[in-house]
């Protein structure tokens, strides 16, 4: 077996049933933090669900890290230091270093709001990446 993991989240109507955080005070129902159930080397990432009228309940910023915001579902606003910024289905954020941020999901979304935030650390990737393989002979297994 090679270097990879499978993790079936489940769809997105199943992400509020997970009860997660990052440390035991952090805990809160609709957090699943995928990188604490699957080996990441060099990246981070949670599954989240806000319902209607929920928010974070706080801001917080990063020295190091750079996070990412990919939403899927549902309707809400991101508070970025001073400024707000509505998001939906199709919404990234890419929030650096120093960022103030807060989020909520609106009180008159249709639905929950359902997010990835992708968190990484360290170097800048390049622009293309460079230390791919292609082999466009071998043929496909399907």
């Amino acid at each position: 077996m090679g270097d990879y993991q499978v993790l079936e989240m489940g769809g997105l109507e199943d992400w509020r049933g997970y009860h997660g955080g990052f440390q035991p005070h952090t805990l809160r129902d609709g957090r699943r933090v995928v990188d604490h159930e699957i080996a990441m080397q060099y990246i981070g990432m949670t599954a989240n669900a806000f319902v209607p009228g929920e928010e974070a309940g706080y801001w917080h910023t990063h020295d190091a890290i750079e996070e990412l915001y990919v939403f899927l579902a549902g309707r809400g606003q991101m508070a970025l230091d001073d400024e707000i910024v509505d998001v939906g289905p199709g919404t990234a954020v890419r929030v650096g270093q120093g960022v103030w941020r807060t989020w909520r999901c609106v009180p008159d979304s249709a639905e929950p709001m359902r997010w990835f935030c992708i968190r990484a650390g360290g170097g800048e990737l390049p622009h293309l990446p460079d230390d791919a393989t292609r082999d466009e002979d071998r043929p496909s297994p399907w």
